[in-house]
């Protein structure tokens, strides 16, 4: 039998171990709490741009050889960013301020104000695009906007649950299209408060619109004319072995080898490709009857709620890897080719090779391997990995996802596998004490037969 002073001994070793990896991780956590503070990354072919939200609000941008271009931080949350056609290091993003004090603008705090602005890196002239207040702070935002053209710009409304297109000269709306015309309220989220969370559209070449519904799993297509085009929809609601609460789909179109949608599968913790093909045949297609399948997948042992990948014309992937923690561009190989930490990244661009995956070809074409989780991105051992992957195999990856987004900065999955262990410690120490210093009590039924 094991003794008291040993039990109280590996309790306390626990304790110990689980304080130390906590201290450790607020210790060297990467921080974008201000300029000065910013990570310098290694030198790389073109301007890196990155936004955040939540932890901090911050838009940054690097120059090639890792020297710190330009950064923001006057927006509460900035999502979608995406460089301007024909304008040199200039970009347009969505950014979110959330409103405190009851004013004219905001009757019942909080509040949001969305916005879509354009900013030149080199000068820091900002010019506002296009505004709207909304009356609540929960699931208010539009992650997501694409210009059509000079005036035009298409809206990832998560307020109202639906895609549009407004004229930013006029601000008249000229199209919309409304989740609930095609998907039935009682699935999703919780209705109202944020049942669909469309977090990203995207005007493909063909004129359809490509939608992510969050909360449904799923990538949507629509025809401006006549609505949902049903069989190309990719994932279902709850099937999540294809998307589980995705982010940021980039449509990849045939003649770069799809059609096929590159995603950052969210809470699976990975990003996958699916290519359309033909169920018969395999081969890619473009046909009503054709089929996704998934054609290449990355991870490692870090990654934790990415939020956006691109291809880029090299064939490598960009991914903003957002409780990792990191942005990470990954070669053909699968190995990571480039790395800086970032506190909490939403989008990453690369200015130079177009918005998003536009420059891009399908890993089918590229004849690109899956890699799933081997190894972290780097420097040897980490004391706390085995504790961390020990615990998020028992833990449902939306619990551990939601108390890291709730958490301070620093707080990681290592960190909140510490803390885990750590609580568990210290309740069983506290449980074995009064169990040990408590008289035995003799327990009986208040009801008994007399003999």
């Amino acid at each position: 039998m094991v003794s008291r002073r040993t039990l109280r001994l590996a309790l306390a070793a626990l304790l110990v171990v689980s304080v130390a990896g906590l201290a450790y991780g607020a210790a060297t956590a990467p921080t974008t709490a201000s300029a000065d503070d910013v990570p310098r990354p290694e030198p790389r072919d073109g301007h890196t741009v990155v936004t955040e939200s939540a932890k901090f609000g911050t838009i940054v941008a690097w120059r090639p050889n890792g020297s710190l271009l330009y950064y923001d931080d006057d927006r509460t949350k900035y999502f979608d960013v995406d460089p301007v056609e024909n304008e040199s290091l200039t970009v347009e993003y969505a950014a979110t301020d959330t409103i405190h004090a009851s004013g004219p603008t905001c009757e019942s705090p909080p509040c949001t104000r969305n916005v879509i602005e354009r900013v030149n890196l080199s000068t820091g002239e900002t010019r506002e695009v296009y505004a709207r207040y909304d009356g609540r702070e929960l699931a208010a935002e539009w992650h997501d906007h694409v210009r059509v053209d000079d005036e035009r710009i298409l809206i990832a409304d998560i307020v109202d649950d639906q895609v549009f297109l407004v004229n930013t000269t006029t601000e008249l709306v000229e199209w919309r299209w409304d989740a609930q015309s095609d998907f039935p309220v009682e699935g999703g989220g919780p209705y109202p408060e944020d049942w669909a969370h469309i977090n990203d559209v995207s005007l493909l070449d063909d004129g359809r619109v490509m939608v992510s519904l969050r909360n449904q799993d799923q990538v949507v297509f629509l025809d401006r004319e006549t609505g949902l085009v049903d069989e190309w929809t990719l994932g279902s609601e709850g099937d999540y072995d294809t998307l589980y609460e995705q982010h940021n789909p980039d449509y990849i179109p045939p003649e770069r080898g799809g059609p096929a949608v590159l995603v950052a599968d969210s809470e699976n913790g990975r990003i996958v490709e699916y290519q359309r093909v033909d169920p018969d045949s395999g081969e890619a297609t473009t046909a009503a009857d054709g089929v996704w399948e998934r054609t290449w997948q990355w991870q490692d042992a870090r990654i934790q709620w990415p939020r956006d990948a691109d291809r880029l014309p090299n064939g490598h992937t960009l991914i903003a890897d957002t409780h990792g923690k990191r942005v990470v561009e990954v070669d053909r190989e699968g190995a990571i080719a480039w790395s800086v930490p970032v506190s909490h990244p939403y989008d990453v661009e690369r200015l130079e090779t177009g918005p998003e995956s536009a420059g891009g070809e399908s890993a089918a074409r590229l004849g690109l391997e899956s890699r799933t989780a081997e190894g972290s991105d780097g420097g040897g051992f980490d004391p706390l990995d085995l504790l961390s992957d020990l615990v998020t195999a028992v833990v449902p990856s939306r619990i551990v996802n939601g108390v890291i987004f709730l958490s301070p900065v620093w707080m990681g999955r290592p960190e909140f596998a510490a803390a885990l262990v750590g609580l568990g410690s210290a309740l069983t120490w506290v449980g074995l004490e009064l169990r040990w210093r408590l008289p035995d009590v003799g327990l009986r039924w208040p009801v008994y037969e007399k003999e």
